[in-house]
């Protein structure tokens, strides 16, 4: 089984996290869908020129494995004013499938839409204030239910191993993180 993995992506959103999500889940053997909230391409927070594979209209009757968010400003905001993509992430919710968010996304996206599960998430420490009543956890990255965050660049590849564990299981993070990282992250 190929998992289908949509990674949403704006003006403004965060580069490095957007390519370490594409990059470790290619990696793993995921089909990853890189697709843009407006235009085809998107001008990242750093000013790096990207080209998405679509547009997210044309993500909307598709099914994904997960839906994974990167953040970065204002790009996570670009992300929560997306009328498609929010009803594709209510779907994931409902289904008990796969969605995902670091950095700013949790806060600025999933909390204001209901798709904060209650419980432990992180987010950029700029931004967990935003996340209360939610429980607010510290770690690199957080599991809760079908809903993962974690904290910022910083945290991306760890992140981004956490999905492909969760997809697949350990042992396939720990080979796709081998030539990657001397320390793994999921050790």
């Amino acid at each position: 089984m190929t998992p289908n993995v949509l990674v949403p992506i704006a003006d403004g959103s965060e580069e490095i996290e957007a390519a370490c999500i594409i990059d470790v889940l290619r990696r793993a053997g995921a089909a990853v869908t890189v697709a843009s909230v407006a235009r085809l391409t998107v001008i990242f927070s750093r000013k790096v020129k990207w080209v998405a594979d679509c547009t997210i209209g044309a993500c909307v009757d598709r099914k994904w494995d997960l839906i994974a968010l990167p953040g970065g400003m204002p790009g996570a905001e670009h992300l929560r004013d997306s009328t498609p993509l929010i009803a594709l992430l209510d779907r994931q919710k409902k289904e008990g499938k796969y969605y995902a968010a670091i950095c700013a996304a949790p806060a600025v996206v999933l909390k204001p839409h209901g798709l904060l599960p209650e419980g432990p998430a992180t987010a950029h420490p700029a931004f967990v204030e935003r996340m209360e009543p939610h429980g607010i956890d510290d770690a690199p990255v957080v599991v809760h239910g079908n809903c993962i965050t974690s904290r910022g660049p910083g945290t991306a590849i760890a992140f981004a191993l956490k999905l492909v564990e969760l997809l697949w299981d350990r042992s396939h993070a720990l080979a796709v993180a081998e030539p990657m990282v001397l320390l793994h992250p999921l050790a």
